[in-house]
């Protein structure tokens, strides 16, 4: 009897002992390291059925799960960097298998401060933050290992309202940047004459300089293809009612032109507490009024073959969309005709992220970037999300 008691105790303990040790070794498995974000290309869960855009266009989810997604820069081995705004991240994407759709996404860093602006150059990731702009080197070969960044400079103003930048490198070589207005409305140059203005230098940050003058809050630019002059859109000032004053499209013709700010908005309205000291005559017109709070980020002027080519002559502009006006407005992306530097239409190219009736939103674009093979991404930090569009319509281009 006692040895079979013995005996039963034994396997107890022995059960036991398995137990606890098959256990153990499950708590002591190492973790798998799973990317970033990672994609098996799923069908992404943005109703994109509801965007609507002309005949023969396509429009699907390039990357999703990119929060905040803001700006945009293609490097030269086909790395997208995307900058942000409030998530302070930065991040590269990569189409490792060429079908169009983001498969890897790496976190470059999370300790930015506004990162919104990015710019690639010979091999360097430029990020601008609110006061610095900073340089990563050979950046495509180290994306799982980032270098320290150099400093480029870090000495531009420090506040945040209208802080955040939008970057580019120009056709001269230099890198724009633009300081926005630290306010609604107020004359802030007479605290730092680079405030409202959108700066250039060289890209080791000598050479600076301030080439347009009267930008409330400029985040988007770009060069015309043909005549090489700058275009801008700038955000107009709040407060005034549902529709006034215009958001703008710009052109610069020549260094130091004056744009209106904060004495005349849209050409055309006269500030009601600073008008009376410059009227608008003084300044440089818009190109193009565009709606009042519709919030124009990017402008990109389309180079490509895949669009039909009467769209050569459009300025592409991503309307962010109102944040306080008493029925939303944007939240599309428009076109501006440009015949002889001015403009003769504008017009809607896609719409829906908007819900009219319910005044329900799903998206926000904000940045514009044309691939080589013509297609076009657009960046929303709203839905988190890269759209790509595709034109499919051979048949239809011929006609056009």
């Amino acid at each position: 009897m006692r040895n079979r008691y013995s005996t039963i105790q034994l396997l107890i303990l022995l059960t036991v002992f398995c137990i606890f040790t098959s256990c153990k070794e499950k708590n002591e498995e190492k973790p798998k390291k799973e990317p970033v974000v990672q994609y098996d290309e799923p069908e992404s869960k943005l109703p994109i059925d509801r965007l609507t855009l002309p005949e023969g266009f396509k429009i699907e989810v390039y990357a999703d799960s990119i929060d905040g997604a803001r700006s945009m820069a293609m490097g030269k081995d086909g790395t997208l960097f995307v900058g942000t705004r409030n998530e302070n991240t930065v991040y590269a994407i990569q189409d490792r298998d060429k079908d169009f759709r983001a498969d890897n996404v790496i976190i470059l860093d999370t300790a930015f401060s506004m990162p919104n602006g990015i710019a690639y150059k010979d091999g360097s990731l430029y990020v601008a933050e609110v006061n610095r702009l900073l340089r990563y080197d050979s950046i495509e070969t180290k994306l799982n290992n980032p270098p320290k960044p150099v400093v480029v400079y870090d000495d531009y103003p420090t506040e945040f309202h209208h802080g955040w930048k939008y970057i580019a490198f120009g056709p001269d070589d230099k890198l724009y940047v633009p300081v926005g207005a630290p306010c609604n409305i107020c004359d802030s140059t007479v605290t730092d004459k680079r405030f409202a203005t959108i700066t250039r230098m060289d890209p080791d940050g000598s050479n600076r300089e301030i080439y347009a003058h009267g930008v409330r809050n400029s985040v988007g630019f770009t060069w015309h293809p043909e005549t090489g002059n700058l275009y801008f859109t700038d955000n107009g000032r709040d407060m005034l009612g549902d529709d006034i004053p215009p958001c703008e499209l710009n052109r610069v013709t020549k260094v130091g032109q004056h744009f209106g700010y904060p004495f005349c908005h849209g050409g055309t309205v006269k500030d009601p507490e600073f008008g009376d000291q410059r009227p608008c005559s003084e300044f440089v017109a818009p190109v193009q009024a565009l709606g009042a709070h519709v919030a124009p980020l990017a402008v990109k002027f389309y180079t490509g073959d895949m669009f039909p080519e009467k769209y050569k002559q459009y300025a592409f502009i991503a309307e962010h969309g109102s944040w306080n006006r008493s029925k939303k407005v944007g939240y599309k992306i428009s076109l501006v005709r440009i015949e002889d530097g001015e403009s003769t239409s504008y017009e809607t190219f896609l719409e829906g992220w908007l819900d009219e009736e319910s005044q329900e939103r799903f998206g926000r674009p904000v940045d514009l970037l044309f691939l080589k093979d013509g297609s076009l991404l657009i960046s929303d930090d709203f839905g988190d999300a890269i759209y790509r569009i595709t034109y499919e319509g051979a048949q239809l281009a011929s006609r056009l």
